[in-house]
């Protein structure tokens, strides 16, 4: 049985529902997201509001009137990761490409050149009488304003702790989140000394204007929006929403919000919410069942549990212990995992009682996670082609020379597995003939029993293997994993400090009843996996 329901205005567009082999059920756990995440927000000169979705790389257009959502810059195109946007008075828009460090213009006609590529975690973007001003969200930040034709950035502020989304106020200052010091400046956009605004705030890191003169600013840490007044300091809380907010937007004197779940809020004039678009699953990566008998869901900024048809945040980037950037993960005990991070670090992580102890750093693009007995773990380290054992004793070497390893698992006799996306093919170390050839690009593997079963991002496939006759068989086609047909990502880069390179990763776990979990990166959602009794 197939996922048949169709899903209004998914992110990403199947040619046709899956299908799945005979003695098995596939389900949904979860709805497939709008979004690729939501970030910067911009109100267009069409009166629609521009989304900004970096782990996507794509900007959307939501209609507030009627909910239409489209696609304006998709996945695989000029713009890559895009963290905010402005529109200059002709109508062009300029986006910030937070993980390469660039600034791009698409015109009306939808051509894009880039404007610059040397503007390091180019982030907040603002225009202001034809004036191009960006922020550098990082340490030591710059704010600049670009000159459209191309010549020489000018500087107005350096050495910054992580200035972000901006806005010119009435009074004709530039006012600017500084995230690394919880406070908000402003200053003269013709340079000078920047003033403090607003500190002791919840983390800002957008701020814009109401009609009144009134400073709105999104808190990501506390999921507060505040209004403050820049004349006296004044302030009062608009709303409490969920931590990990990321900007907002006036369509007229409608606010709107959005979080990095992808969820689209209007706050009301009364001060109550409408959610204009659902949050859910960024990507989603690697999963796990705890020792609760919930479904673990690393998905990057978030570590989600699902039981019982709800999903519960466990922990966020800007939770106290949140080890970083979650992409592997497996349960080792109750309320205990390891996990890999795009940081490149391994961790025990509690997030019950928020906190992560690191048994080891410095990798380069960490992937699955498995554990080979207790204290005892296996890894896949894309960057340098290697497969890792981590232990209390340190590291060892595994396996090197492996074409983009990122599935690890360990069967029971001991032995390592590992799926290599770049060879198309699945190995157990050791051996001298791979377990399984003629792969697209193989992710997430599972020991089950007397099988082995592999997700085939590349050929959109769940497949299994019998490890005692060695009998091939697909048993789900067309799953919602990977790239869009005839779409070619290009590489996310990282954010620093935040996050190293970020990738796709389809998981897959089991239930102790033998339910088998997927993680559908391509459109957001989690799918379970059952044999028909």
């Amino acid at each position: 049985m197939a996922i048949v329901r169709a899903v209004k205005a998914a992110r990403y567009s199947a040619a046709r529902p899956p299908s799945v082999a005979e003695g098995w059920t596939l389900t949904r756990l979860t709805e497939p997201s709008r979004l690729f995440g939501a970030n910067g927000l911009r109100t267009g000169p069409d009166g629609r509001i521009y989304i900004a979705q970096v782990t996507g790389s794509q900007i959307s257009a939501l209609d507030p009137a009627t909910g239409r959502l489209d696609t304006v810059s998709a996945k695989g195109g000029d713009i890559i990761a895009p963290d905010d946007v402005a529109f200059d008075p002709d109508g062009n828009l300029y986006a910030t490409e937070v993980m390469d460090g660039r600034v791009s213009m698409r015109d009306p006609a939808g051509r894009s050149r880039v404007l610059r590529d040397d503007i390091p975690s180019a982030n907040g973007i603002t225009v202001h009488r034809g004036r191009l001003f960006v922020g550098e969200c990082r340490a030591g930040g710059r704010l600049l304003e670009l000159d459209r034709n191309g010549g020489a950035p000018r500087i107005l502020l350096e050495d910054v702790p992580s200035p972000n989304a901006m806005e010119v106020g009435p009074d004709g200052l530039l006012y600017f989140p500084v995230m690394g010091a919880n406070e908000i400046w402003r200053i003269d956009p013709e340079g000078g000394e920047p003033e403090r605004v607003a500190a002791d705030l919840g983390v800002p890191d957008a701020v814009k204007f109401d009609a009144a003169g009134h400073i709105v600013s999104t808190q990501v840490h506390s999921g507060q929006v505040l209004r403050i007044d820049p004349r006296s300091g004044e302030r009062s809380v608009l709303a409490n929403l969920n931590p990990g907010l990321d900007n907002l937007t006036f369509v007229g004197e409608r606010l709107f919000v959005s979080n990095f779940t992808g969820e689209i809020t209007e706050i009301l004039g009364d001060g109550t919410t409408r959610a204009v678009l659902p949050g859910g699953l960024n990507w989603p990566l690697d999963l796990t069942v705890g020792a609760d008998g919930s479904l673990y869901v690393a998905d990057g900024t978030y570590f989600y549990a699902l039981a019982d048809g709800a999903m519960r945040t466990a922990g966020m980037l800007f939770s106290p212990g949140y080890p970083g950037f979650l992409r592997g993960v497996a349960a080792t005990g109750p309320g205990e995992f390891v996990v890999t991070t795009s940081n490149g670090e391994v961790a025990r992580y509690r997030p019950d009682s928020n906190e992560s102890d690191f048994l080891a750093t410095g990798f380069d693009q960490l992937y699955g996670v498995a554990v080979a007995a207790p204290d005892s773990f296996v890894v896949a380290e894309l960057g340098t082609g290697r497969v890792l054992g981590i232990n209390s004793s340190g590291v060892e070497v595994l396996a090197a020379g492996l074409a983009e390893p990122v599935g690890v698992a360990v069967t029971r006799d001991g032995g390592c597995l590992v799926s290599e996306a770049g060879a198309g093919r699945v190995l157990k170390l050791g051996d001298t003939v791979p377990l399984l050839e003629g792969l697209q690009r193989p992710q997430g593997l599972l020991v089950l029993d007397d099988h082995i079963y592999v997700i085939d991002a590349g050929a959109k496939e769940l497949i299994a293997v019998n490890l005692s006759s060695g009998a091939r068989r697909t048993i789900v086609a067309d799953l919602p994993v990977g790239a869009p047909p005839g779409v070619s990502p290009k590489p996310l880069r990282g954010m620093p400090p935040f996050s190293g390179p970020q990738g796709p990763f389809a998981g897959i776990a089991a239930g102790p009843d033998g339910t088998l979990y997927l993680s559908a990166d391509a459109d957001g959602s989690v799918l379970a996996l059952r044999r028909e009794t």
